[in-house]
């Protein structure tokens, strides 16, 4: 299976999504995911496809798993479909609680996605992420809500404490690990940088 067909299938399932969802992280993730690779190992075309694939079953999305399943069965091995679909299940932060990714392959794919998250690309999808669903830039006082807590009121920066400030010590392999510490130091400068703009300074 060439990849061209998922690239159409994923452009296609991302092409009006403006919440930093959208094909360019896809991109994004799947480079990256092949540049951890490269120096960590493992298969890369099943690093690629779950990449691709990675977005098409979030539920907050609009997404299902069903429909990756779908797309995957009569393209790949059983054993590749179902070793996808793991990675794609395991993946999300969920208050960073999760069970750790069984495979390599898993590992460096939600490495990739979380180095997404962070660092200058990271602050530009929070700011996009929390304009498409109506939350405010700030609320100075309001406390930052518990890991995987998706109810109450919060903002772009506080989506800092609440995720993105712990995904650092998340990262699974080595390369990740480095590539983390210099993203989550920008964000640190950027957050103390912003608290001080909001407060005249």
């Amino acid at each position: 299976m060439g990849n061209e067909e998922t690239e159409r299938f994923v452009q296609a399932f991302h092409a009006a999504d403006f919440s930093g969802h959208d094909f360019a992280h896809i991109e994004r993730v799947r480079k990256m995911a092949l540049r951890i690779s490269a120096a960590e190992g493992g298969d890369a075309r099943i690093i690629e496809l779950a990449a691709l694939l990675h977005d098409v079953a979030d539920n907050k999305l609009g997404g299902t798993s069903d429909s990756v399943d779908q797309y995957l069965r009569p393209r790949v091995s059983e054993q590749d479909r179902l070793h996808i679909l793991d990675i794609i299940n395991s993946l999300s932060f969920k208050g960073g609680d999760r069970p750790p990714m069984k495979t390599l392959e898993g590992k460096i794919v939600q490495d990739a996605d979380r180095l997404d998250a962070i660092g200058a690309i990271g602050i530009a999808r929070t700011f996009q992420f929390a304009g498409h669903f109506k939350e405010p830039m700030y609320v100075p006082g309001l406390a930052p809500r518990e890991p995987g807590d998706r109810t109450g009121t919060t903002s772009a920066l506080h989506h800092f404490d609440e995720k993105l400030f712990r995904l650092k010590d998340l990262m699974n392999t080595n390369t990740a690990k480095i590539i983390a510490e210099d993203r989550h130091q920008y964000m640190l400068d950027f957050v103390e940088r912003f608290k001080q703009e909001w407060n005249g300074q």
